[in-house]
């Protein structure tokens, strides 16, 4: 047991002792806009349950909203004000204007280093885009969650996969750095046709993905779905076990991952809104022990040796060390006793390991 807190006490130590090292740490200032403009209403989505708010953000208001978080961050980070849920190209053109304007001050002041927003692929061409160009927009996250045709038509998408072809390429002749957002168990969907969508958002040039499980939440259409015996959704395994193989795909064309899972929402935690589906508020700790516990047996499991010392990067302490300890437990049940060491000098996946 005091060993196992020892580890945990080291892993914290070295994870915020690599953050503080880390100059140009990204940082999101999340102002939401949801379904204010959203033409389809799909049928996994209830954005007051997911964003936990379906409140219009008052234009007064975002001056504060941003100077507050701002207030709150470490220096060195670079921020981001980020316009996310429903639909943002789709509101009005005046309101667009309104709410980037007042972002966009901080941008010129130097306060921020840009601002990105969150859309649909239908919901993009050349005018929308000189807008967003015109007010400091950088990024742009397309809700693509499927390249499926069938998915996409089965999940109430009301879009195609030639409408976030079009829009990926718009958005990168315009400069702009390019965002894809997938789902993974939409109705119809499999591992292999998620798979082909994480390809699919490589080959399309984003820089940057989010991946998320779809849920059965109470008064959505999949709600319904799922009573009548229409809908299974994933179990948490599952979704880890597929999010670890599409993770590693990213990794290796250098994807940035920015979040997996939703973030945690009282409506979700009280019982009362997620009927069913892989909620989990640790999903990303989950999926990369996963992925560690494969990179550890690749380099242990030939070993007769009862103990272990493996160097690895800081950024990966806790993973390695697992969930809960799980991969230092597992290992330990399998006679080889581990000691993590942070080492700097590693690369990100990369582990040294010398035996006792």
């Amino acid at each position: 047991m005091l060993a196992f807190v020892f580890d945990r006490i080291v892993a914290i130590f070295a994870f915020y002792k690599f953050n503080n090292m880390q100059k140009k740490k990204h940082s999101n200032i999340p102002i939401f806009v949801p379904e204010l403009a959203c033409p389809h209403r799909c049928v996994f989505c209830d954005q007051k349950k997911i964003s936990g708010s379906l409140t219009i953000p008052d234009p007064d208001k975002i001056s504060e909203m941003i100077e507050t978080y701002v207030n709150t961050m470490q220096d060195g980070r670079k921020i981001e004000i980020a316009f996310f849920g429903g639909n943002f190209t789709g509101i009005p053109f005046e309101l667009q204007k309104e709410y980037l304007s007042l972002a966009y001050k901080f941008v010129q002041n130097k306060t921020v280093a840009g601002i990105r927003i969150s859309t649909r692929p239908d919901y993009i061409d050349n005018e929308r885009l000189d807008l967003l160009k015109n007010f400091g927009v950088t990024t742009i996250e397309l809700g693509a969650q499927s390249t499926n045709e069938s998915v996409l038509l089965k999940s109430g998408r009301g879009h195609t996969v030639k409408d976030t072809e079009n829009a990926s390429k718009l958005i990168l002749e315009n400069e702009f750095e390019l965002g894809l957002q997938m789902m993974l168990g939409l109705p119809g969907d499999s591992f292999e046709s998620s798979y082909k969508t994480a390809i699919d958002i490589i080959k399309l040039g984003a820089t940057s993905t989010r991946i998320y499980p779809t849920l059965v939440i109470k008064g959505t259409m999949l709600e319904q779905f799922y009573n009548a015996g229409k809908f299974i959704p994933l179990t948490v395994e599952e979704t880890v076990q597929w999010a670890k193989e599409i993770v590693k795909l990213f990794e290796q064309h250098e994807v940035r991952i920015l979040r997996i899972g939703l973030h945690p929402s009282k409506e979700f935690e009280d019982g009362k809104s997620l009927i069913a589906g892989p909620y989990h508020q640790s999903l990303t700790e989950l999926v990369m022990t996963e992925i560690w516990n494969d990179i550890l047996l690749s380099h242990l499991q030939l070993i007769e040796k009862s103990s272990a010392t493996i160097r690895i990067n800081p950024s990966q302490l806790n993973f390695g060390i697992g969930y809960k300890a799980k991969n230092k437990i597992n290992f330990s049940g399998k006679g080889i006793t581990i000691n993590f060491i942070a080492d700097y000098s590693l690369p990100k996946y990369k582990i040294d390991v010398s035996y006792n």
